[in-house]
């Protein structure tokens, strides 16, 4: 059988990019079971509620949501168990860091599948206030005007 090769997003946070303000992003792999591995390839996840922490020099992705897999047996897994994210000691260690010293969260954006192992991209993330979310929602709304009023010039309408 040949090797899976190229990137297949598998699920994406997109309530995140609008909650958060991305600092930084990690790409981790994540420990799971063969149940848990089979239920992603059937495009079956949320991160909806996920979100990461470390814990005694790990890093931990908590509330992600995988549904059992439907043709698994008593061997199946908890759908929403812990899971260890792997990532490089120097990374970890900056992620302490940061999380510890300026109050950042750890948000996951999204989850793939990358030459056939299973990667989560990881945000370091600052929590937006109302006034930020609405001032960007301004910003987008006044983009999308301002390209539809060039398309209109363009058409000469």
């Amino acid at each position: 059988m040949p090797k899976e090769r190229g990137h297949k997003v598998i699920v994406s946070n997109r309530r995140a990019r609008h909650d958060y303000s991305i600092m930084d992003t990690y790409e981790a792999g994540i420990a799971l079971m063969g149940t848990e591995v089979k239920s992603l390839r059937a495009g079956r996840a949320s991160l909806a509620d996920a979100f990461a922490t470390v814990d005694d020099g790990e890093v931990w992705l908590r509330n992600l949501h995988i549904p059992e897999y439907e043709h698994g047996t008593w061997t199946n897994h908890e759908a929403r168990r812990h899971r260890k994210l792997l990532l490089h000691r120097g990374e970890i260690e900056k992620l302490i860091g940061k999380t510890k010293e300026s109050g950042l969260s750890l948000v996951p954006l999204s989850m793939y599948f990358k030459d056939g192992k299973v990667k989560v991209e990881l945000a370091l993330a600052k929590g937006k206030k109302a006034y930020d979310k609405r001032q960007d929602l301004a910003k987008r709304d006044a983009q999308r005007e301002m390209t539809r009023a060039m398309g209109r010039a363009l058409k000469g309408r």
